[in-house]
C-alpha cells in the first residue's frame, strides 16, 4: 500500500537516505510485482468436520489436550520449554516403564521413531532382521534398506505369531546388529508377545527394536523387564494426543552401539548426538540449537501423559480389555468374526456379500464415524475398529456396533 511505502520512506530519511535510493525503487517495483492473487479458499474460514474416529488412529482427543495444545506458544529453547520437556520424559519414562536416561519425543510422526531407531544404531552393510506379518515390519525393511543395511526377512502372513524358538534360529542364521518386532501390528489386530525375546537378543549381541505405536497404554509392556534396547510409539492412538510427536527410548546397550559407530547417520535431523543435546540427555550443561521442536504438540503430549500417570497404566490396560471384550460380544451378536488379540484395535472379518468400502462409506456418510479397512499386506482382508484412549467407552462400543448393524441392513449383499 502508499502509507507502507511512505513509512519505508521516512526510515529512510537520513543520511544514508542517497544511497538507499534504488532499495526504495526495488520495495515499490517488488510490492506492485504480485501477479497470483489470493486464493479464494484462503479467504473462507477453516471448516472440519465433528467425526468420531474408531479407526486405527488417530483418535478423538480430550477436551483437556486440545486446551493444552492451544495454549499460547513460547521458544522452543526457553528455561520454561525445557521443564516441560523434561516432565514428558518422565511421563514417557513411566509409560515406558523404563530408567533409560536417553528418552525423548522425536519432532514427527511414529515414522520418525521408526527411522531414527534405525537410522541411528545400524550403519551401512550391517545385518538386519525384521519380523514382517503386517505393514510395519515392512516398513522398517525398507527404512533399513535405503540406509544401506543388509536385511533378512520373517515373514507370516499378516497376523501371525513368530515363535521365539523362530527368532533364535533366524539370529543364529543372520548374526544380525538389530532384530526389529511390531508388539502392536494394527494392521492385522495382533498383540506380539514379548516376553523371553529381549534375552534372546542378549544372548547374540543384538539390539531389540520394539513398535508399540498402536499398543502402548492399551496392552503391557515393560521395557526394562522385557530386555527391550529401544521402543518407540507415536502420539495419536491410545496416548489421546494429536498425531506429530514420538516417544522413544534407548537404553546403555543401545547407546553405546549408536555413539561408537564410525559413520554418521544419514539423517541429520534424526541425529541421536543432536537430539540427546536438545533434550538434556548428554550430560552437557547447555542445550545448543538443532531444530524447533512443535511447541504446541508437546504441550499436547505432556497433558496426554499427565492423564495416564493420574489414570495409571494397569487401569488404562485394564479400561481397554475391558472395552474390547463389549466389543467382541456385540459382534459376536451381529454374528460378525474377529481376531481377538490387540485391546486398542479390533480386525473384523468383512461380512459375506458385502463390498467393504461401501460399508465404511456408509458408516462415515450416515454416522460420521471412522472405521477402515485393511492396510498393506491385510488389504481386501479385514476391516479395523479403534477404541483406544480417549474413545476406549462402552458407549463408543455401542455406537460403533449399531453403525455396523445399519450398514449390515442398508448395503447390498451380493447373493454370493
Amino acid at each position: 500500500s502508499s502509507s507502507q511505502v511512505r513509512s519505508a520512506a521516512a526510515a529512510l530519511d537520513s543520511p544514508l537516505a542517497a544511497r538507499s535510493a534504488p532499495l526504495l525503487q526495488r520495495l515499490e517495483r517488488s510490492m506492485s510485482s504480485v501477479t497470483i492473487p489470493p486464493p479464494a479458499c484462503m479467504l473462507r474460514p477453516l471448516e472440519a468436520p465433528l467425526r468420531y474416529l474408531f479407526g486405527p488412529g488417530p483418535s478423538n482427543v480430550p477436551p483437556r489436550v486440545l486446551a493444552a495444545g492451544g495454549r499460547p506458544i513460547i521458544g522452543h529453547l526457553h528455561p520454561e520449554m525445557y521443564e516441560i520437556m523434561n516432565d514428558i520424559k518422565k511421563g514417557i519414562q513411566y509409560a515406558f516403564q523404563t530408567e533409560n536416561n536417553m528418552t525423548i519425543s522425536m519432532s514427527g510422526s511414529g515414522h520418525a521413531a521408526m527411522e531414527c531407531a534405525v537410522f541411528n544404531t545400524v550403519e551401512p552393510g550391517e545385518s538386519v532382521l525384521v519380523a514382517i506379518n503386517g505393514i510395519w515390519g515392512e516398513r522398517v525393511a525398507e527404512i533399513a534398506e535405503r540406509m544401506g543395511a543388509n536385511v533378512h526377512r520373517m515373514v507370516k502372513t499378516p497376523g501371525g505369531y513368530f515363535t521365539n524358538k523362530e527368532i533364535e534360529q533366524a539370529m543364529q542364521k543372520h548374526k544380525p546388529v538389530l532384530f526389529f518386532l511390531t508388539h502392536g501390528e494394527s494392521s492385522a489386530g495382533l498383540c506380539h508377545p514379548i516376553d523371553g525375546i529381549g534375552d534372546i537378543c542378549r544372548k547374540h549381541d543384538c539390539l531389540f527394536l520394539v513398535d508399540t505405536v498402536a499398543s502402548l497404554g492399551a496392552a503391557p509392556i515393560f521395557m526394562d523387564k522385557q530386555n527391550i534396547d529401544i521402543l518407540y510409539t507415536g502420539s495419536q492412538k491410545a496416548l489421546n494426543a494429536p498425531p506429530g510427536t514420538a516417544p522413544i527410548s534407548f537404553n546403555d546397550r543401545a547407546c553405546h552401539k549408536m555413539f561408537n559407530r564410525k559413520t554418521k547417520p544419514v539423517s541429520y535431523l534424526f541425529d541421536m548426538t543432536h537430539l540427546s543435546n536438545y533434550w538434556g540427555c548428554d550430560g552437557k550443561p547447555a542445550r545448543a540449537y538443532h531444530h524447533t521442536g512443535p511447541v504446541s504438540g508437546f504441550f499436547a503430549l505432556r497433558e496426554s501423559l499427565a492423564i495416564l500417570a493420574e489414570r495409571g497404566l494397569e487401569e488404562s490396560w485394564r479400561k481397554h480389555k475391558e472395552v474390547a471384550a463389549y466389543l467382541y460380544r456385540g459382534l459376536e451378536d451381529l454374528g460378525i468374526n474377529y481376531w481377538l488379540r490387540l485391546p486398542s484395535v479390533t480386525t473384523i472379518a468383512i461380512p459375506k456379500g458385502y463390498d467393504w468400502r461401501e460399508m465404511l462409506a456408509y458408516i462415515m456418510k450416515h454416522h460420521q464415524m471412522e472405521m477402515t479397512g485393511g492396510l498393506g499386506p491385510s488389504i481386501g482382508m479385514v476391516m479395523r475398529i479403534g477404541l483406544m484412549g480417549y474413545n476406549c467407552e462402552k458407549s463408543n462400543a455401542d455406537m460403533a456396533l449399531h453403525a455396523l448393524a445399519d450398514a449390515l441392513k442398508n448395503c447390498r449383499k451380493s447373493k454370493a
